[in-house]
């Protein structure tokens, strides 16, 4: 790159002053005269020539180009530029500090037993943080140590922070002894299975049972007559029907946050965010400032990225069928559990009203039915009676 000077002649004759430099051989790369004078452009050296000579020009420079430019904007900006740097550089030795472990548990005694693991193999406030491996050998070294009381224990570093999740170790518990009881349907189905441990079955696959409707009985015949009360134990999957209605606007836009997140440190300067890893196409962000100058416009944010899921479509009633069975069957699965499956899914009816496509789906639904009722205040003389009657 050229060093090159732009600079502007002022005096009575300009065009006297060009022809010494001509005379001096001055190489002249731009030739300009306007009502403020002559403006020349000429390179470094001959721009230092011109200075020496003992005239009554006046001599203004107007731009700089190449490196001399740089050199000159370096030392015009130098105090903010070093301002930039210190900040950063503090910025960068701040975010490899740890200045808080927080240990998510209800027990005082765990949290304790766990702030002293992670004291004594590195993790503590005011310390340098510790890389990843050295973090997952620090999580294993505690769980290795504390196995009789900690289950499961994790580390998250969260910006100049570690959070500690931990699960303690549950020790076996004697179970409670099941009291007298029936299994009976939590609701109007179609039994599909049946699969009893302990109590008289009463009901069989295919039978159509109301809520209430005893289907595991708790309650011990020989031939006719009552001789026992028990636990009956077991679970009923049965056919369970439902129908869910959806109103989808034509323009359906949809922002769903997958639970992914990124934490970073960030310094904004003239409402511009600067940092150094790469954010999710697709995000939400919340930020809170940490450092702020008074004097510049610059501050660190900690910042954190939520990915996002983006549905931006338009629907018609040719083309919504795909999209209303996955919204309805996330809708349907808030009242599901993990044992229900769906056996079948169908659309009963669509139709456009107003901006929006309406559209009904109706379900199969393998279902948990389990449900029990205590019988142990039975009378059995009394109930033997009143079947006798």
């Amino acid at each position: 790159m050229n060093n090159r000077y732009r600079i502007l002649i002022q005096g009575k004759n300009t065009q006297y002053f060009l022809s010494l430099l001509i005379s001096m051989h001055i190489l002249i790369y731009q030739k300009e005269e306007n009502s403020l004078g002559l403006i020349l452009v000429v390179n470094e050296k001959d721009f230092e020539r011109i200075k020496e000579i003992k005239t009554s020009y006046r001599i203004t420079v107007l731009n700089r180009y190449g490196l001399v430019k740089l050199k000159y904007l370096a030392h015009k900006y130098f105090i903010f530029l070093l301002g930039i740097l210190l900040f950063l550089g503090v910025v960068f030795f701040l975010s490899h500090i740890t200045f808080e472990v927080e240990v998510v548990h209800s027990s005082s005694e765990i949290r304790d037993i766990i702030y002293q693991d992670l004291e004594d193999f590195g993790i503590k406030k005011f310390h340098f943080k510790v890389s990843y491996q050295e973090k997952e050998d620090i999580v294993s070294k505690i769980l290795e140590k504390e196995t009789e009381r900690i289950e499961w224990l994790e580390i998250e570093e969260v910006g100049t922070k570690y959070v500690v999740r931990v699960e303690e170790r549950k020790k076996n518990e004697e179970k409670n002894e099941c009291t007298a009881q029936n299994i009976v349907a939590k609701k109007d189905a179609m039994i599909l299975e049946i699969h009893a441990e302990e109590g008289e079955v009463v009901k069989k696959r295919l039978d159509y049972v109301q809520k209430g409707d005893v289907i595991i009985s708790g309650l011990i015949y020989n031939k006719e007559e009552i001789v026992s009360k028990r636990c009956a134990k077991g679970e009923v999957f049965g056919e369970v029907w439902y129908q869910v209605t959806l109103e989808i606007p034509k323009h359906y836009h949809e922002e769903t946050v997958t639970g992914k997140k990124k934490h970073k440190l960030e310094v904004q300067f003239l409402n511009h965010d600067y940092h150094l890893f790469s954010h999710y196409d697709t995000y939400q962000k919340k930020s809170i400032s940490i450092l702020k100058s008074r004097i510049l416009p610059i501050q660190l944010l900690f910042s954190t990225y939520l990915e996002t899921e983006v549905v931006d479509q338009e629907y018609t009633l040719d083309n919504v069928d795909s999209f209303a069975y996955s919204l309805a069957l996330k809708k349907l699965n808030l009242k599901l559990s993990k044992k229900d499956e769906v056996i079948s899914k169908k659309i009963l009816k669509k139709y456009e009203k107003d901006s929006k496509i309406i559209v009904e789906v109706f379900f199969r639904v393998k279902e948990d039915i389990t449900d029990t009722v205590n019988i142990e205040n039975i009378d059995i003389e009394k109930e033997n009676q009143r079947e006798e009657e």
